[in-house]
């Protein structure tokens, strides 16, 4: 089964909508204060500048609750940020690195249960290739890590991967934008894990430019498309939602 049994051909907007929402996406003051932070961490990261590496890390899921807040987007997506937010604040301190796991756990559940909301279960039962296709990668990620994970990772990491398939796969049957942060998100902690079990380099710059670029578009895309399942205010669109799996 194609993209269709995902919903792509049946939900898609209409051209004026997605000139909007293109529109919408240049003008927020927002989109660019996202560029901007994202920018200045990426550089301050790749110079080793602590700690304002550390604090432009912890704008990014800020400036994007202030961009859902003013386009009345979902509590669901805001809740989502905050505790995407705090991860990124607990994985700054030293010892946290489990208590940050655990509040991306909370982002990632909040988030997929948004998507199950919006039919994403309903799409996945129609093309369960997605679905297996994660779950497959999901699996040999941990199986390769497994021997080396540190003892009180054993349990977390697991279950913290499996939260990752299912955020990808959710976001992959919701839309093209969110299933391209789903992945990008999956992808950045799959190199995190990797660095933690010294898979690769965890303190190079490459490493962690990488993680950093990839989890800021994770959250910047994931955000994208949820917002871009908004009615259209100026139209009084308000079954656009329902018509807008292509977000």
């Amino acid at each position: 089964m194609g993209l269709d049994g995902l919903g792509y051909q049946n939900y898609s907007y209409s051209t004026g909508r997605r000139t909007r929402y293109r529109q919408h996406m240049r003008a927020s003051p927002w989109v660019w204060a996202f560029a901007a932070v994202t920018t200045v961490h990426l550089v301050l990261l790749g110079l080793d500048l602590s700690p304002w590496d550390s604090v432009t890390k912890c704008l990014l899921a800020p400036v994007l609750i202030g961009w859902t807040a003013s386009a009345d987007g979902p509590r669901a997506l805001v809740a989502f940020l905050t505790f995407c937010l705090l991860g990124d604040l607990f994985l700054e301190i030293d010892g946290w690195f489990v208590a940050g796991m655990a509040a991306f756990a909370i982002a990632h559940v909040i988030l997929v249960t948004h998507l199950v909301r919006l039919g994403a279960a309903r799409r996945l039962r129609a093309a369960p290739w997605l679905a297996i296709a994660y779950v497959v990668a999901g699996g040999l990620l941990v199986a390769w890590i497994w021997t080396d994970l540190p003892a009180d990772l054993v349990v977390p990491v697991p279950f913290y991967a499996a939260l990752l398939v299912a955020t990808a796969a959710t976001s992959a049957a919701i839309g093209r934008v969110t299933g391209a942060g789903g992945l990008a998100f999956l992808v950045s902690d799959a190199i995190i894990i990797l660095g933690v079990t010294e898979q690769i380099p965890p303190d190079a710059a490459a490493t962690r430019l990488a993680i950093m670029v990839l989890y800021a578009a994770a959250i910047a895309l994931i955000t994208a498309g949820l917002l871009r399942r908004q009615p259209d205010p100026d139209r009084g669109d308000h079954t656009a939602a329902a018509r807008s799996s292509a977000a």
